[in-house]
């Protein structure tokens, strides 16, 4: 049952809003006239929604921001603190009914990128985001089923544990059972499981054995198959999807399934299902949402079209924190998110420290200043590690910051924020760092309005850039295209560029914020094709022809290349993800070269102006 809602701003107090006027307006939603208030109370007035055989009323909300309370008809009735975690609260329906939902900004440090001035107020409006309405069930039903996949060499089962509410003691059998989903070989697989409890709720804990697996890839690795898992009591069923893959992180670097997988990302200032077929598109396999948690609609995404996720508990930013709460957060935030086959990595704490590196060049002086900056930035990585100990569902990069606080996985923007895109060698080799980058990248203006924008350095642009938009957008193409480039050919487990989409009229993203490529989408897709052609160094001088080949299996390619109108070509032998030099080219000031590769029909090309 959909709910008509009318909401206002309100001053957080201890009973529940009394505000002079309701203004009608959609939930779920981000309601723009809110933006910048701290807290906002939702309204709707219904009556008793049961009819039949139903005996229960359940309010459902999903993607509650951030902090909030809720009262039906005068009565605190639930309180809620976790966004990424669906609400979910019987209601003493009468005849009619007044349900109030008061929504307040976060008072910790668990906010994430909503808390914080990169992204505009409208998106930070609290609110319910994602889902709002009332459901009907009759006694008993199934409440809640969730469902963790497991794969361990050629076995696999599902987790599953299946809530059950009744008014009335109750001695039966939930029926459990697993069937592939569209074109999806193999058979199911059906349990029965006995549940003897007395009124209230219980929860029945099974694993559901799954004969002749298909397992789930990413896109650029096989099939994306998935499993419907349905518990049904007396005539009640809930049903759920979830897919069949495991997951794990090492010296090897990420594996799926056991099989090595070359991380290309993306990192999402926001998230819409259309953004993961832009990723697919700009040749990613991985997207990291930047301190926040995707919504629902788009994990399904992901999980339909194939690409993995890193996700970030929403703490962000230098500053202390509680532990304690941190290590729960992050235990429901996998619990909530884990039936989803993207899900491949979190991380704790991203932006630890401030930016130490901004204004600096390339030189020696330069260098020892990054380095003496580096040596002063504080940073304890106890708490975030804490933190990280207490899941073990998929792989934790705890602490995601710059080179010099020794991080899990380093942000870097040389030719941005200091110097320029051929740094990031020294940057990696001085610092160790380099077999996970979640961050690199540049920002350039658009059509738009840069003033407007929240997470754009406006100065640090200007700076960079001689001319308007054609430069900037060109400079931001270059620096993307030569570190993604660098980064790739030193062979990393994890490389993310940051970010897909603006969040306003300029910013970092490949895209502007409707969604049109700027010049650095085309660029980056180039340089993130799986098997491609490249110049080590794109500039006047000598410069090898090196090919990265990221795929699990080896064959014969043909490279070709035009330096001026002049082409040659060759054949070459590659390995499974391996890199291979074919030959020196000697390059002169203004030269336009095309590089082109084809091995097992797939074609990729490159192109550089000298």
């Amino acid at each position: 049952m959909s709910l008509e809602w009318s909401g206002a701003a309100v001053e957080p107090g201890d009973g529940p809003p009394a505000p002079e006027t309701w203004k009608p307006i959609d939930v779920p939603g981000r309601p723009s006239e809110f933006a910048g208030e701290t807290a906002v109370a939702y309204r709707a007035v219904f009556d008793d929604p049961r009819s039949g055989d139903e005996d229960h009323a359940v309010l459902r909300l999903d993607g509650v921001y951030a902090e909030a309370r809720v009262w039906l008809n005068g009565q605190q009735i639930a309180d809620h603190d976790a966004y990424f975690e669906p609400l979910r609260v019987p209601l003493p329906v009468e005849d009619q009914n007044e349900l109030v939902v008061e929504c307040r900004r976060p008072t910790d440090r668990f906010g994430g990128i909503y808390d914080t001035d990169r992204v505009p107020d409208d998106l930070c409006v609290p609110g319910i985001w994602w889902d709002g309405a009332v459901e009907t069930y009759p006694d008993p039903y199934i409440a809640e089923l969730n469902v963790a996949p497991r794969v361990d060499s050629e076995d696999a089962a599902v987790a599953v544990a299946a809530t059950i509410v009744t008014s009335e003691p109750l001695d039966d059998r939930v029926t459990l059972s697993l069937r592939p989903t569209g074109d999806v070989r193999g058979g199911g697989t059906m349990n029965r499981v006995r549940v003897d409890t007395d009124a209230g709720q219980e929860t029945i804990i099974h694993e559901i054995d799954v004969r002749d697996p298909s397992l789930w890839w990413p896109h650029n690795m096989g099939e994306q198959p998935r499993y419907a898992v349905r518990a049904k009591v007396d005539g009640v069923e809930r049903t759920t999807v979830t897919g069949l893959r495991s997951v794990t992180y090492g010296d090897e670097g990420l594996l799926i399934n056991g099989k090595r997988v070359p991380a290309r990302g993306i990192n999402l200032i926001r998230g819409a299902p259309e953004d993961i077929g832009r990723a697919v598109e700009a040749n990613a396999n991985l997207v990291r949402p930047h301190a926040h948690a995707l919504a629902p609609d788009v994990y399904e995404a992901c999980d339909e079209q194939g690409l993995l996720v890193w996700q970030d508990l929403p703490l962000t930013g230098p500053g202390a924190f509680d532990t304690d709460r941190g290590s729960d957060l992050l235990r429901r935030l996998v619990r909530a998110r884990h039936r989803h086959p993207s899900m491949a990595a979190v991380s704790v704490h991203g932006d630890p420290v401030e930016d130490y590196a901004a204004g600096l060049g390339s030189g020696v002086i330069d260098r020892l200043r990054y380095r003496w900056r580096a040596w002063r930035a504080e940073y304890d990585h106890d708490p975030a590690r804490s933190v990280a100990d207490s899941v073990d569902e998929v792989p934790v990069f705890p602490v995601v910051g710059p080179a010099g606080i020794d991080p899990d996985g380093a942000t870097m923007y040389p030719g941005w924020t200091f110097g320029e895109p051929a740094d990031v060698n020294w940057l990696c080799d001085r610092y160790g760092v380099g077999d996970v980058v979640s961050e690199f990248g540049a920002g350039a203006v658009t059509g738009s309005s840069p003033s407007e924008s929240t997470d754009f350095d406006q100065e640090r642009h200007d700076a960079r850039v001689d001319g308007g938009l054609d430069a900037a957008q060109t400079r931001q193409a270059r620096v993307i295209g030569q570190v993604a480039e660098t980064l790739r050919r030193r062979g990393p487990h994890v490389v993310a560029v940051y970010a897909l989409r603006d969040v306003d009229g300029a910013g970092m993203g490949v895209l502007e914020q409707d969604g049109t490529p700027k010049a650095a989408f085309d660029r980056l897709s180039a340089a993130f094709e799986p098997t491609q052609v490249m110049l080590s160094d794109p500039a006047p001088g000598d410069s090898d022809l090196v090919v990265l080949h990221d795929r699990p299996v080896g064959g014969t390619a043909t490279v070709e290349w035009d330096i001026d109108g002049e082409r040659e070509q060759t054949e070459i032998e590659v390995d499974p993800h391996s890199r291979k030099t074919v030959r020196t080219l000697t390059l002169t000031a203004e030269s336009d070269v095309t590089l082109a590769i084809a091995i097992d029909g797939v074609v990729a090309k490159n192109r550089y102006s000298i």
